[in-house]
């Protein structure tokens, strides 16, 4: 797409020299660098291509990116309702985050003591907390509470740049819970928020009144759930594609033959697909996701090099989760640098969750990949936005700063990219721009 060509267009007014000038509704012009990402998707060692303009502009209306380009150029171009001077400061597309659980009732802070005591992850789950802990939670709590107890995670998001992101369901484990988040999700999705893309995750874990039955539990999810959330769906949300469909593909959760009956079930009914994947152990999850042609496989972490380089000849995108092992205090993370040098298209995403990694800011993700993953700034920028948008099936409308995108972007306080990675631990977003409208990032 030419980032560069005028959509869109305004009324026309004449400037003093004579010179016909568009009125749109707003101009964002003299930053000191403008990063576009410009170019869709970029594979292997073509990641970190910024697309950067210094002194660039953005100009805006009708929710839409009209043109960017220079700011010298835009100025005498368009006259806008709103104009702000970005001098000084990085302008860049908003954060894509394209795995997060944030849809949640409770918290397992007790259980951050036992995992610092040694308890792993798996050992608490058979114990009955983890995922369990937060479903015996969620499943007490009517649709209201749900959507109270997350929306202002969802807005911590929105404040530090966060413009769309991924939710899944996945803490109910029974049907009835499960349409609950669904509708939650959806009214959180009317909130002057993040654009979200939702996400059933029904084969999240095994429930504990089905224990040492999981094929059973796994029937259930296939031949019972799966139906009636397409259903549901039609029926509450006929006007939005249908949710994506997940699955947990893990020791202790799902092994592979359940997974792939899972997913061929989802596929069969119209949903696309993604897949949790090699997060403790490689069960061949990644090369389901490519057999099946997932959107995306996430973790990663343990995936076989015959598995990575499948991955690299495909179009799943690979998302790396680096808040997770960094939770769990694990030294493992998402072998990146493998995944590029096959060729993969690699994507950030913060897997926001109630017990291994309560993080609502990608700023902190994209810090934690270079020095994990040693992914470079701009390589770790562009997995955190226009990879993140192929994530999630959303390449066409956000992620990038390119004609007829929407207008999500965010304006940081530091005037070089670098200082996204180089610093943490604090919110460099002075400014959230969705769909065209300012929003405050008051309280961030």
């Amino acid at each position: 797409m030419d980032s560069r060509k005028t959509v869109s267009p305004a009324r026309s007014t004449v400037s003093l020299s004579g010179e016909a000038r568009q009125t749109i509704d707003m101009l964002i012009h003299s930053s000191a660098q403008l990063l576009t990402l410009a170019g869709g998707p970029q594979r292997g060692n073509t990641l970190g291509n910024l697309g950067l303009l210094p002194g660039g502009a953005v100009a805006i209306h009708m929710g839409k990116i009209v043109e960017t380009g220079p700011s010298t150029e835009l100025l005498t171009r368009y006259t806008a309702a709103v104009q702000i001077d970005a001098s000084g400061r990085v302008v860049m597309p908003g954060f894509v985050d394209p795995h997060t659980h944030f849809v949640w009732v409770g918290d397992r802070a007790q259980e951050f003591e036992r995992r610092l005591a040694g308890a792993s992850y798996l050992e608490i789950l058979a114990a009955g907390g983890g995922i369990m802990s937060t479903v015996r939670q969620t499943r007490a709590a009517g649709t209201p509470m749900i959507v109270d107890e997350s929306r202002p995670r969802m807005l911590r998001m929105l404040r530090h740049g966060t413009t769309t992101a991924e939710v899944k369901t996945g803490y109910g484990l029974e049907l009835d819970t499960e349409l609950r988040m669904l509708e939650a999700i959806l009214i959180l999705a009317e909130d002057e928020g993040p654009t979200l893309v939702p996400t059933f995750l029904g084969a999240h874990a095994v429930p504990a009144e089905f224990s040492g039955r999981s094929d059973a539990y796994t029937d259930l999810v296939f031949q019972e759930m799966l139906p009636r959330v397409k259903e549901w769906w039609i029926e509450q949300a006929a006007s939005r594609p249908l949710p994506f469909v997940d699955v947990f593909c893990e020791e202790g959760a799902f092994n592979l033959d359940q997974s792939r009956r899972s997913l061929e079930r989802a596929a069969e009914l119209g949903f696309p697909l993604k897949i949790h994947a090699d997060e403790f152990a490689g069960l061949g999850g990644t090369r389901l996701a490519v057999e099946l042609g997932a959107v995306s496989a996430d973790h990663l972490v343990h995936t076989p090099a015959e598995d990575i380089a499948a991955l690299g000849g495909s179009n799943t995108v690979a998302v790396a989760l680096p808040a997770t092992p960094f939770g769990l205090g694990e030294s493992a993370y998402t072998p990146g640098r493998q995944i590029l040098e096959a060729g993969g298209t690699l994507a950030l995403a913060s897997d926001l969750n109630p017990g291994t990694a309560w993080c609502e800011s990608m700023q902190f993700i994209i810090a934690l990949a270079c020095r994990s993953m040693r992914l470079t700034p701009a390589e770790a920028i562009a997995a955190a936005t226009v990879n993140a948008a192929a994530a999630v099936g959303l390449s066409d409308q956000v992620g990038s700063l390119e004609a007829g995108k929407a207008a999500d972007l965010i304006v940081l306080d530091a005037s070089d990219y670098h200082h996204l990675g180089y610093r943490f631990g604090t919110n460099l977003v002075s400014l959230v721009v969705k769909g065209g409208r300012q929003v405050s990032v008051a309280g961030g």
